[in-house]
């Protein structure tokens, strides 16, 4: 076994291999999920526990991002946002929120005391309860300013989502990619002050994606908030082991024109880069034009057709993603996470 290098973090393929690898493959199959929900068995953005025709999702995340305030917010706002996005993807309301702060010897009470403002402003802003949660102080130089973890909890009625794409599936993005990725980048680069339009897309996706998941649930067949990795990771995800092939048009995957030059100018794509507060969905061909109206009537004005799912037109093209390029090029899409640490 070799050494835990920072590209196992970076939320790409090397991050699932030492999941899969060092996690997954030790826990015995009847342990990877409780009877009748999900869990390890399908390495979705939560878990599932089913009560019935109801459902209690948990998803749980832990945030380094450095520098822990930013252009757009901070951890506290992103561990918030964070926890409540992966339990909207499964398809449940956010109830209930945990959290563990771990925090070094040192570090200003007054930016603590906004980390934690930010975080508990989120959940009351969307109605959601702190019920409990944990914190620690470590020895200087043993952990670097603060690291937060947080578990949300939801509850769905029916059936959750559980990403597994079909052929005919469109690729439906809710806003621009890139965004938080590229806010981390300028703020790590010292950047920031000269980039004002640049920031982070850190948001709760409750009350825009949540109600339009609900009404078209049984024909979306995947929901994920792109974090780690992009939508190149995620969209790589999808088709894993699967007869399947993504097919996306770059042309038509929103990016802002300010991330866009900057990341060019950095030689970055924007697809490998992390979202905060965007939705991937693989919807029924029939309803994505509905459901790419009725997200932007919510609020998300730049919900966007980016791609369909297919079959393969070759077994090489099995499980991975085309991107067609702006000019009609058609390269394959690798889930190639920017070696950027403590990004979220």
């Amino acid at each position: 076994m070799g050494k835990v290098g920072i590209e196992h973090g970076a939320g790409g393929r090397e991050t699932w291999e030492l999941i899969k690898r060092l996690i997954v493959s030790r826990v015995p199959e009847d342990l990877r999920r409780v009877e009748g929900g999900y869990g390890l068995d399908v390495l979705d953005d939560g878990a599932v526990i089913r009560f019935g025709d109801r459902f209690l999702a948990v998803a749980t995340d832990s945030f380094t991002v450095n520098p822990p305030v930013f252009p757009g917010g901070d951890i506290g706002h992103l561990a918030a946002c964070g926890a409540i996005n992966d339990v909207v993807m499964m398809g449940a309301k956010p109830v209930a929120l945990m959290d563990a702060v771990v925090v070094e010897e040192g570090l200003d009470e007054g930016l603590l005391q906004r980390i934690l403002n930010s975080f508990i402003s989120v959940l009351e802003g969307e109605g959601v309860a702190l019920i409990g949660g944990d914190f620690k102080v470590m020895p200087k130089g043993t952990v670097d300013n603060v690291v937060i973890t947080a578990t949300g909890l939801g509850v769905g009625e029916g059936d959750p989502i559980v990403d597994k794409v079909r052929p005919g599936d469109k690729i439906v993005v809710s806003g621009p990619v890139g965004e938080h990725g590229a806010a981390i980048l300028a703020a790590q680069l010292g950047m920031a002050n000269d980039l004002p339009k640049i920031r982070s897309d850190s948001k709760p996706l409750t009350k825009t994606v949540l109600p339009v998941i609900n009404a078209y649930k049984a024909r979306i067949h995947a929901a994920r908030d792109p974090t780690r990795g992009g939508l190149a990771a995620t969209l790589n995800e999808w088709v894993e082991g699967a007869n399947l092939t993504i097919v996306i048009r770059r042309a038509e995957v929103p990016v802002r024109t300010e991330v866009r030059e900057f990341l060019d100018a950095m030689g970055v794509d924007p697809l490998n880069l992390a979202c905060e507060g965007v939705a991937a969905l693989a919807v029924s061909p029939d309803v994505a034009e509905e459901v790419v109206e009725e997200l932007r009537k919510a609020g998300e004005v730049r919900a966007t057709i980016v791609g369909e799912v297919v079959e393969p037109p070759t077994t090489l093209l099995s499980g991975r993603v085309v991107a067609v390029t702006e000019v009609g090029g058609k390269v394959l899409l690798e889930p190639r996470p920017v070696n950027l640490p403590r990004i979220c």
